[in-house]
């Protein structure tokens, strides 16, 4: 049987949507790991079906860090719809902490980037970060370049 808790726990580890996650336990028969193994495989999926489509929206995420370093990420999607969200603004700006504790700079390609760990969570990318969340908003998500400054 599938509780509340689970679907809770898997919806924070994955950003999936609270009825994918119940979708994942069942298919995986209560196995937690099973069902964050399907989720990946739904992202890559739904990922791969949307990448060819324009991102003409975005925004513009930063970081500073110390006053000494500073990261700007052009992030972009479909609609302004999408931009305009707290979560998608979040993401930007995460991205951009990645980047700086990275230590990226204008020699660093976006690809490198994007299949670098994830600083907040080395259990995946920053690829599969991105693929989280286009499942999640049902937009292509693509991280169009960034910029760092320092002194």
């Amino acid at each position: 049987m599938i509780n509340a808790q689970d679907v809770a726990k898997l919806r924070e580890e994955t950003n999936a949507p609270m009825m994918a996650a119940k979708k994942a336990l069942e298919q995986a028969e209560g196995d937690f790991e099973t069902a964050k193994q399907y989720l990946e495989q739904e992202y890559a999926r739904k990922a791969d079906k949307k990448a060819e489509r324009e991102t003409g929206e975005g925004t513009i995420g930063t970081y500073v860090h110390n006053g000494e370093l500073g990261v700007m990420v052009a992030l972009t999607c479909e609609t302004d719809f999408v931009a305009r969200t707290e979560d998608f603004q979040q993401l930007a700006h995460n991205i951009a902490l990645h980047i700086a504790a990275y230590g990226a700079n204008e020699d660093t390609d976006v690809e490198t980037v994007l299949d670098s760990e994830y600083i907040k969570d080395p259990s995946y990318t920053v690829r599969e970060l991105l693929k989280s969340h286009i499942a999640k908003v049902g937009e292509n998500i693509q991280l169009h370049s960034f910029r760092t400054l320092s002194l």
